[in-house]
């Protein structure tokens, strides 16, 4: 081998390589710029959440009573609040205060100190509890986090410290939880310096029984099962070598199927052929959605496999989170692919195709890999970020916390965020000339240029849908600390009519068409009047009837509505009139005006499906889905937004009105009772007349002004739909 032939060679493909300016921006200016960014945000991340921890109090329940002297050194030792009974369900608090539930006996009760610890500190290994009523009912007060930790001193301490013997106390806390580690932290601190100061009491007084150096012993217990000590090991693992696993099965297809096409010229025959850019989209994309799924399947099965096999049979891991995992993993791999399939397409070569994702590739590798961090959970701030979001929904599952709603919010954003990606793919793939190799703006690809009038198109209705909702999502958390009044003013008007209005105007569309401002005639609005009255009667005592929602949830959403004790105006015209406004202009206004060029069924029927979704819950999904056909219909039939206000104010307003007043004939009702059949009849009565006088309404042509938008607008219209 001729060495001087070979450097030869390195030379020209080093050159050839590094005189690409993108290659250099991934070797270089990316590590150099995302990895200290990267660093920077996760210390701040980190010593913010420590310090919010460090500055919030710990909140104890006492299950028990203490003695006066030690109750008064606890609430005097900072950053701990005692709850006496918090959480104690009855049988154990009347087991704890007749002493009929005792203490287990601890094998290593005798152990002595170590010659590291002072004298009376305990020094013995954390013991595992057996199971027991007391620390069952501990694990779900502290799990449902109702508080963070549980103090039981039982029965014989207060007799035993006034006798001046050794009682006994216990901390039931969660180590998974980091609040609930920190309380039991500071707790047996707090319960350690007590000690020391009444040892030192007993010691100057002399005299004292055996037992005086010890005053009493502190047994932390930690109620988190083995199961959830697993689950947190892999709930900190899995999620991110799942993640990156399945986007490393769409990276590499991804690119072969699009600028892997270009540089073999198959593109090219691909485009001459008698088929749609639609088609052409579908088919790539589920060629890449097709290999990512299979690749997370594969991970997931040889995973559970691998802990199965090494976790002993006590630390067994349930098969069906396995499956769960599985299934979170579908809208991960549904937006990895599509989102690739439109970057890869701009790409000229194999190469250049590996360029143009690395950027994309690698912040959301980081958003998986952040998952590990133990202050990253489940949160409603976490839900609605793309990745993150079912990355630590993943991280629950595995711990045992995943809340319903908070489960149904990542799940949802992440299915919307799957079909923008997919929207902005078939949106890339509908222009010839990034397929054959051409460069265009963003701005252009995009369709982000200001229109001359018209309506908007499918794409951009869904995604002005997912940005509101994500404004009004993160936004409501900025005020969360405000009044119920002033978050309800704000969101609506702050987050759902101002954005609504901003774009309708800075993309130039025509208002009139846009948000079905026109007036309604007569037979209409006296469909949507008879609508308003009977709607919400009618279907608390249909779909409510078969799918209640918990009594709790309804209870606090009836609290909530009322504002806090706000004058009846106040309520009606936050409750019910200011979101029939915004509310409406959104959904049966921009959403819906988009949605139409798809067909009034699919405009009515999506827009009422998100005009659920918006509401955050999936107690509230099926009502407000039902309301939202019925709103969708009114404007459908009228082309006016006003007639779906008003059905929309009068049917919250009615609610809103029998919960402040509260007639006695809609006692039963109100404690959560279903609505009786005689008066879900005459409503569904009254209903059915509304719908009638709606249908006789003829429908106002709206086509002309749908088109109004250029022929660019229709045809991504066209493509999106």
């Amino acid at each position: 081998m001729r060495l001087a032939i070979v450097w030869t060679i390195l030379r020209k493909e080093l050159v050839e390589s590094l005189r690409d300016r993108r290659t250099l921006v991934r070797l270089l200016v990316i590590p150099v710029l995302l990895y200290p960014l990267f660093a920077l945000g996760m210390s701040k991340l980190i010593g913010s959440e420590a310090a919010a921890r460090e500055a919030r109090s710990s909140r104890i329940a006492v299950w028990g009573e203490l003695a006066e002297d030690l109750h008064r050194r606890l609430e005097s030792a900072g950053k701990i609040e005692l709850a006496p009974w918090e959480g104690a369900p009855p049988d154990v608090r009347e087991g704890l205060a007749s002493g009929a539930l005792a203490p287990p006996a601890d094998p290593e009760a005798g152990a002595e100190p170590g010659p590291d610890k002072e004298e009376g500190e305990d020094a013995r290994p954390r013991w595992t509890e057996p199971e027991n009523p007391v620390l069952a009912a501990a694990r779900a007060a502290v799990s449902e986090r109702k508080v963070d930790a549980v103090l039981i001193p039982w029965p014989t301490l207060r007799a035993e410290l006034e006798r001046g013997g050794k009682g006994a106390v216990a901390i039931y806390f969660d180590s998974v939880r980091a609040d609930s580690a920190m309380a039991e932290a500071r707790l047996e601190d707090a319960l350690r310096r007590a000690r020391r100061a009444i040892v030192a009491d007993r010691e100057a007084a002399r005299g004292l029984p055996e037992g005086f150096s010890s005053a009493y012993d502190v047994v932390p217990r930690d109620v988190a099962p083995d199961s959830r000590k697993v689950g947190q090991i892999l709930g900190s693992m899995m999620p991110m070598m799942l993640i990156l696993m399945s986007l490393l099965g769409s990276f590499l297809p991804a690119i072969d199927l699009t600028a892997g096409e270009k540089e073999r010229g198959t593109m090219q025959t691909l485009l001459c052929a008698p088929v749609r850019s639609i088609e052409i989209i579908s088919g790539k994309f589920l060629a890449v959605w097709v290999i990512s799924l299979l690749t997370a399947l594969g991970n997931v099965v040889s995973l559970s496999l691998t802990v199965s096999r090494m976790l002993p049979d006590v630390m067994v891991v349930d098969p069906w989170i396995f499956a769960l995992t599985f299934v979170l993993l579908v809208p991960v791999t549904l937006l990895f692919s599509a989102l690739f399939l439109a970057l890869a397409v701009f790409a000229k070569d194999f190469k250049d195709g590996q360029n143009a994702l690395m950027p994309a590739y690698l912040p959301l590798s980081l958003l998986a890999g952040i998952t590990a961090l133990p202050v990253v959970e489940l949160n409603p701030w976490t839900a609605y970020a793309p990745v993150l979001n079912i990355a630590v929904l993943i991280k629950a599952l595995f711990l045992g916390e995943a809340p319903v709603d908070l489960l149904f919010a990542a799940l949802i954003s992440s299915a919307l965020y799957a079909c923008l990606a997919l929207l902005f793919a078939a949106h890339v793939f509908a222009r010839e000339s990034v397929l054959l190799g051409g460069h265009e703006s963003a701005s252009a690809v995009l369709g982000l240029g200001r229109r001359a009038g018209g309506t908007p198109t499918v794409g951009f209705s869904l995604a002005a849908f997912a940005g509101v909702q994500v404004l009004f999502f993160y936004g409501s958390l900025l005020i969360e600390r405000a009044s119920v009044a002033l978050q309800l003013a704000v969101s609506q008007v702050g987050f759902f009519l101002l954005p609504t209005l901003a774009l309708v105007a800075g993309f130039g569309y025509a208002p009139r068409a846009t948000l079905g401002l026109r007036a309604p005639s007569a037979r209409g609005l006296a469909g949507a009047l008879l609508l308003g009255v009977s709607a919400w009667i009618a279907l608390g005592g249909t779909v409510l009837r078969w799918f209640p929602a918990p009594e709790r949830f309804a209870r606090e959403l009836g609290e909530l509505v009322l504002l806090g004790g706000q004058p009846y105006l106040v309520v009606l015209l936050l409750v019910a009139v200011t979101p029939a406004v915004c509310e409406e202009l959104l959904f049966r206004g921009l959403v819906y005006a988009g949605l139409r060029r798809a067909g009034p069924a699919v405009a009515i029927g999506v827009s009422a499906l998100l005009f659920g979704l918006a509401h955050g819950s999936v107690y509230r999904l099926l009502p407000t889905f039902s309301l939202g056909l019925a709103l969708g219909y009114a404007r459908h039939r009228t082309g006016s937004v006003l007639a779906g206000a008003l059905l929309h104010a009068l049917n919250n307003g009615i609610a809103v009105s029998l919960l402040y007043f509260k007639p006695p004939w809609t006692q039963g009702v109100m404690e959560g009772e279903v609505v009786p059949w005689s008066l879900t009849a005459a409503a569904v009565v009254v209903s059915l007349a509304g719908l009638l006088l709606l249908r006789g309404t003829r429908t106002p042509d709206e086509s002309g002004e749908a088109a109004r938008g250029g022929g660019e607008a229709a045809g991504g219209g066209a493509t999106a739909a």
